[in-house]
C-alpha cells in the first residue's frame, strides 16, 4: 500500500492498549486507537494508518514484522512486547551481581529470534584487579559461545562508546534484572532523554508516563533503542522445549546422539550429553540451567 493523503505510514513510538504513539516519516508524532480487526501494534511495529475527519489518528493494519519479542506471561501465554528489533543488549551488574541463570534466559530468547546479542556488565568502575578477573572469569563461558562481553559503567561513561558502536544501525533493546542500571544507560545513550518523554505524554495525554511503558528512542548517533521494563523479568513457559534446548547450542548439537530416542537426558544410559559433560565438552552449569529451565516450563 503506498503512501497518501489518506493511507500513511508509521512507526509505534509507544502502545498504551487500545492507543499507539506513532511517529510518521517527518519524524512528527500522533496518537492513534487501534481497529480491532488489526490486532494489537506493539512498539517497533511498522503501521499503516490515516486521520479520519475528526483529527485523530487510527491504525488499519500492522505491517509484517521480522521479528516479536514475547515472554511468558504466569499462566504461559505469550505477550508481546516489541517488534522489528535485530539486536538485545544483556544488562548486568556487578552490584546486585551477576545471574547466569538469567542471563540463560535472555539468550534463548535471542537465539530464538536470531537476535544479536550482547552482555554489558554495568558498575564495572568499582572493581578493583581482581574482582575484575573473577567477573570475566564468570563470563567466560558466554565468551566462549562467542557472546560480545563489555564491562562497562554507565555513571562513569566506560563502554558507552562500544555499545553506540553496536547499535549504529540497528534497532536494539536492553534487558536485564532490576539494580542492574538500565535506566542509567538509556540516560547516557538519550541525552535528551526527559524531554522526549514529555513529549511523548502530551502526545498520549491523560498524563501517562512512558517510563513504564516500552517506548523506543532514536540515538543521536544512529540506531534506535527500545527500553523496555516488560522483560526485567523473563519466563520462557510460552516457547516448546527443543527451543529452549537449541538456546544451549554447545548442548544441542548432541542431540539425536542418545542410545534411546526418548532419552531425557538425566541418568539414561549411553545418553550422548552426559558424555559430553563428563569429558568437559559441556560446562556442567550449563547442563544444570538448562534442566531448569525445562523444569520450569513442564
Amino acid at each position: 500500500m503506498a503512501e497518501t493523503d489518506k493511507h500513511r505510514r508509521g512507526r509505534v513510538i509507544v502502545s498504551y492498549g487500545a492507543e499507539c504513539i506513532v511517529e510518521d516519516h517527518t519524524g512528527g508524532l500522533v496518537s492513534c486507537q487501534l481497529r480491532r480487526r488489526g490486532g494489537r501494534p506493539v512498539c517497533g511495529d511498522f503501521v499503516d494508518w490515516h486521520v479520519p475527519s475528526d483529527g485523530s489518528g487510527v491504525i488499519e493494519r500492522i505491517r509484517p514484522r521480522h521479528s516479536l519479542i514475547e515472554r511468558g506471561d504466569f499462566r504461559g501465554r505469550p505477550r508481546p512486547l516489541a517488534a522489528n528489533v535485530d539486536r538485545m543488549i544483556v544488562v548486568a551488574a556487578v552490584e546486585p551481581g551477576i545471574d547466569n541463570r538469567l542471563i540463560d534466559r535472555y539468550l534463548v530468547l535471542a537465539r530464538h529470534l536470531a537476535l544479536n546479542a550482547s552482555l554489558w556488565i554495568n558498575k564495572a568502575d568499582r572493581l578493583d584487579v581482581e574482582q575484575r578477573q573473577a567477573v570475566m572469569d564468570q563470563l567466560e563461558i558466554y565468551r566462549e559461545l562467542d557472546v560480545p562481553v563489555t564491562l562497562g559503567s554507565a555513571h562513569r561513561g566506560d563502554g558507552i562508546d562500544q555499545l553506540r558502536e553496536t547499535l549504529a544501525g540497528h534497532c536494539g533493546i536492553l534487558v536485564g534484572h532490576s539494580g542492574a542500571g538500565k535506566s542509567s544507560l538509556v540516560n547516557a545513550l538519550v541525552p535528551d532523554l526527559a524531554l522526549r518523554v514529555g513529549t511523548l505524554s502530551r502526545t498520549g495525554g491523560q498524563g501517562r508516563h512512558t517510563t513504564t511503558a516500552t517506548t523506543l528512542f532514536h540515538l543521536p548517533t544512529g540506531g534506535e533503542l527500545i527500553d523496555s521494563p516488560g522483560v526485567r523479568t523473563l519466563r520462557l513457559d510460552h516457547l516448546p522445549a527443543d527451543v529452549v534446548t537449541a538456546g544451549f547450542p554447545e548442548i544441542a548439537q548432541y542431540l539425536g546422539q542418545c542410545r534411546f530416542r526418548d532419552c531425557r537426558h538425566d541418568t539414561e544410559p549411553g545418553c550422548a550429553i552426559n558424555a559430553a559433560v563428563e569429558r568437559g565438552a559441556i560446562r556442567p552449569e550449563r547442563m544444570e540451567s538448562l534442566r531448569y529451565l525445562l523444569a520450569e516450563a513442564g
